[in-house]
């Protein structure tokens, strides 16, 4: 493939849209360094006779965007690497209607967006890409903490000997000086109540002794 015929599908690449007729998965993936990444660009259509191009696109989407030729993969001719590629790193081949792209041993500088590509004149359709991203350290996601439920507290009056439960607080001391209070001048009303009565009884019973 000729450079200035690469020059021109990139330019055409980066005003287009992605493509229901190749389906590109994962969307994005992160892995660490010196891992095998798969990705996977799967046609919806008939490719007999039909190349599929793999092109990396290493920066954000932009006017300046620059998209490398990675490989290709031909029904006769098998695959076919591009210039300064790694042939060993880079494993492509045929799995009925997917076409798979294994990178090995990958490097931060591999981190990129991945398009798959087919040429059906007059027209470039690619699938929608795959964000790679290779870092020497995955992130670590922190577990989400389970809430447990309080124990119900049981409030006891304080003992000098044993001590079953936390202490009674001032509100509840209150109440309970406020009960046994009520209670005491009730019967003390009780009591006083009962004398005038029993006296009113003897001052009656000495009247009709008279």
């Amino acid at each position: 493939m000729q450079p200035r015929l690469w020059l021109l599908l990139a330019a055409q690449l980066a005003a287009l849209h992605g493509s229901s007729v190749l389906q590109q998965t994962p969307g994005s993936i992160q892995v660490q360094t010196n891992q095998m990444v798969t990705l996977s660009c799967e046609a919806k259509t008939s490719l007999s006779n039909m190349r599929i191009y793999w092109l990396r696109q290493r920066q954000a989407p932009s006017s300046d965007s620059h998209h490398e030729f990675l490989a290709l993969w031909d029904s006769t001719k098998g695959t076919i690497h591009g210039k300064d590629v790694e042939q060993e790193k880079l494993i492509l081949f045929r799995d009925t209607a997917r076409f798979i792209l294994n990178l090995t041993r990958v490097k931060p500088a591999d981190s990129g967006i991945y398009f798959c590509m087919i040429i059906r004149s007059p027209e470039l359709i690619f699938g929608k890409g795959t964000q790679l991203s290779v870092v020497d350290i995955l992130p670590t996601t922190a577990q989400p903490t389970k809430k447990s439920t309080p124990k119900k507290k049981v409030c006891r009056l304080p003992s000098p000997v044993t001590r079953q439960g936390p202490p009674c607080g001032p509100l509840t001391l209150s109440l309970l000086v406020a009960g046994v209070l009520v209670l005491l001048v009730s019967l003390g009303v009780a009591i006083h109540l009962h004398c005038r009565q029993r006296r009113a009884r003897l001052r009656f019973i000495k009247q009709l002794y008279k």
